[in-house]
Formats: C-alpha cells, structure tokens, sequence
C-alpha cells in the first residue's frame, strides 16, 4: 500500500471509533462500512485523504470524511483530528420523567411474587 493510503480497519481503529482493530475488521468484514458511499467487505481496503466513511457505530449513524490519515492510536484530542464529522448532531433527549417513587423492596417481592403467579411458577 503506498504511503498516502492506509488500510481501513486500521484507521478506524487509530480514529477511536472502535475500541479494538479485530472490532474494525469485523464490521467492515460484515459488509457495515461504506467508502465513498460504496460498501466493501476487505479491512485492508486502501482508504486516503478525502474519503467518505458510512458506519454505524452502536446505535449512531455516523458520516466521516478522513482529514488526517494518523500514524498511532493516540488520545482521543488526537484521534478527532483524523476525521470531520459530516452527520447531523442527534438532537438529546431528555431522561423521562419518573411518575411516584421508587418501589419499595416489598413492593418488589410483590410484583415478583405476581409475576411468578401469572407464569405459573408457584
């Protein structure tokens, strides 16, 4: 690979956005990455300056142009300088709202107890 590309499973792995290189190399493996919007199935797929990366990452969609192509597994100030992120900010929501108290530890064995009722486990 010549010395302006660099294998895919590697930078995603440099870029912190998994948390090992094996990690990397399964999701591209398993077809979840996409370069330049097409998908591709090889981690050492030769990736440069430029491109576009499609993946999920646990329940987030992310977009990311490659700035940077890194030459270590830095801190994380570092590995954000790899990347710019292309997909729109998930606006957060808000925790929901707890409606009374918490139960109490007899109001657990309760609903335990009417819950082994209603399986049929006596």
């Amino acid at each position: 690979m010549s010395p302006d590309k660099l294998r895919l499973d590697k930078w995603l792995w440099q870029a912190r956005f998994f948390k090992t290189r094996t990690l990397a190399a399964k999701q591209v493996g398993g077809g979840n990455v996409r370069v330049n919007g097409e998908r591709t199935l090889k981690p050492a797929h030769g990736i440069a300056v430029g491109d576009v990366l499609s993946f999920a990452q646990g329940r987030q969609a992310r977009v990311v142009r490659i700035v940077h192509l890194g030459t270590r597994r830095g801190p994380a100030s570092e590995a954000q300088e790899l990347y710019e992120d292309l997909a729109p900010p998930e606006p957060r929501q808000p925790p929901p709202e707890r409606v009374g108290e918490r139960p109490t530890k007899k109001d657990r064995r309760a609903l335990d107890a009417l819950r082994a009722a209603e399986d049929g486990d006596f």
